[in-house]
C-alpha cells in the first residue's frame, strides 16, 4: 500500500508542474506560490476535517511540531525556488534538477535516518545523476551556447536541496501522527511564510494590483495546481508512513515522466536526443532503487 500511495503521489506531482508553468505565467512567482498554497490549504483541512482528524491536534507531540514546522519552511523554500524556476527556464530541463533531490535524500538518509543504500542502490544514485546531468547539460534552442539566464538554473538546484530536507524532516515529523493532519500543519507553515514573502516584496497594495492582472484561465490552473499539489502530499505523507524514505523519495520522482510527456504535449518542448538518454538513465536508476 506504501509503495502504491507513492506511486499516487509520484502521478500528481508530475501534473503540479504543467499546471504550475501555465498559470504562473506574467504572474510573480511568490505571490503565485502564495495564493497555490491557499489552496492546498483548504484542501488539506478540508480533508484532515473530514476525516474526523482535528480533535488530534492537542495530541501531537512538541518533536513532531518541531519537525513538521520545519520541513513546512522547507518545503515553501523549495516551492519559491522551483516556481521562480519554472518561469524562466523550461519544464524539461527545470524537472529533472528537482528530482536530482533523490539523491540528496538518500545521503541525508544516511546519518539522519539511519537509512544505508545498498551497493545497488549507490550504483542507481550514479545512473540517475548522470541522467540528470545528461537533461540539464542541453543546451537550450535559441540562446547562446545554452547558457542559464535569468537565475533558473541557481534556483531549480536550490529546490532540489529544500526538497531532499523536506523529504528527511517530514519523515521525522509524521511518524506517529496521521498523514493528512501532518500534511495540513505543514501546509499552515508553507502559506504563512509564502504571504510574508509576498508582503515584505510587494506589500498589500502591490499584492492587490497584482492579483487584479491574473486572467480567468490563470486562477484556474493556480487552482488546479493547488489541488494536485495537495493530493500529492497527501499519499507522499501517507506512504512515508508506510515506507523508508529512501524508497519514497525515488517513486515520488518518477513523477518527471509524467511532467516531461505533458511539456511535450501541451507546451510543445522537445527532448534531444541526449537528454532522452538522459531521460532513460533517470528512469532506469529511478526502478532499479525499488528492486
Amino acid at each position: 500500500m506504501g509503495i502504491l500511495l507513492a506511486f499516487a503521489g509520484a502521478l500528481f506531482a508530475g501534473a503540479v508542474a504543467i499546471l504550475a508553468k501555465l498559470g504562473y505565467t506574467g504572474v510573480d512567482s511568490t505571490l503565485a506560490t502564495a495564493l497555490c498554497t491557499v489552496v492546498v490549504l483548504v484542501f488539506a483541512w478540508g480533508l484532515a476535517a473530514l476525516g474526523g482528524e482535528l480533535p488530534a491536534l492537542a495530541e501531537i507531540p512538541a518533536r513532531s511540531w518541531v519537525f513538521l514546522t520545519l520541513s513546512g519552511l522547507a518545503t515553501g523554500a523549495s516551492w519559491l525556488c522551483y516556481f521562480a524556476a519554472l518561469q524562466k527556464g523550461d519544464v524539461a530541463r527545470v524537472a529533472p534538477i528537482d528530482k536530482s533531490s533523490t539523491i540528496l535524500t538518500m545521503l541525508l538518509a544516511i546519518p539522519i535516518l539511519g537509512e544505508i543504500p545498498t551497493p545497488l542502490g549507490v550504483a542507481c544514485m550514479v545512473v540517475m545523476g548522470a541522467g540528470t546531468l545528461l537533461m540539464v547539460g542541453v543546451p537550450k534552442p535559441g540562446t547562446q551556447g545554452g547558457r542559464a539566464s535569468g537565475g533558473w538554473l541557481a534556483a531549480a538546484w536550490a529546490s532540489a536541496v529544500f526538497a531532499a530536507l523536506t523529504s528527511i524532516l517530514t519523515k521525522l515529523g509524521v511518524t506517529g501522527i496521521d498523514s493528512t493532519l501532518g500534511t495540513a500543519v505543514r501546509t499552515t507553515v508553507v502559506l504563512v511564510m509564502a504571504w510574508v514573502m509576498v508582503l515584505v516584496k510587494t506589500g498589500v497594495p502591490g499584492a492587490v494590483g497584482e492579483m487584479k492582472t491574473i486572467r480567468g484561465s490563470g486562477w484556474v490552473f493556480l487552482a488546479l495546481s493547488g489541488i494536485a499539489t495537495g493530493a500529492s502530499w497527501l499519499c507522499q505523507n501517507a506512504s512515508l508512513q508506510l515506507i523508508d524514505a529512501s524508497l519514497a523519495a525515488p517513486i515520488d520522482k518518477l513523477s518527471i515522466v509524467v511532467t516531461i510527456l505533458f511539456s511535450r504535449l501541451i507546451l510543445k518542448e522537445k527532448l534531444p536526443r541526449a537528454a532522452r538518454i538522459g531521460l532513460v538513465l533517470l528512469v532506469a536508476g529511478t526502478l532499479g532503487l525499488l528492486i
